[in-house]
């Protein structure tokens, strides 16, 4: 009886572990993206920004397409194309 118990408590918890993880994971992947893109940002133009950037909607591709763009400015050639390519994949 003993054994039973341990072993449903063993797989409950590895279940219910799961979507915790796998939620945790994408809050540690939205840290990392949004610190990389406040870049030189400090104190409170930092926080504003990292808090805008964690509790932002996921973009859709176009969106951060257009974001990208934007931020891109007067880049051209290889500069360009190594920037879009870190920007579309953060």
């Amino acid at each position: 009886m003993n054994k039973t118990l341990a072993w449903s408590l063993a797989a409950l918890f590895v279940a219910c572990s799961g979507p915790a993880a796998a939620a945790e994971n994408a809050q540690q992947n939205r840290m990392a993206v949004c610190n990389k893109a406040a870049g030189d940002k400090k104190g409170e133009e930092r926080k504003a920004f990292m808090s805008s950037c964690l509790s932002a909607k996921k973009m859709t591709p176009q969106e951060r397409m257009s974001v990208c763009n934007k931020e891109a400015g007067a880049l051209k050639g290889d500069d360009r194309k190594a920037f879009m390519k870190s920007c579309l994949s953060g």
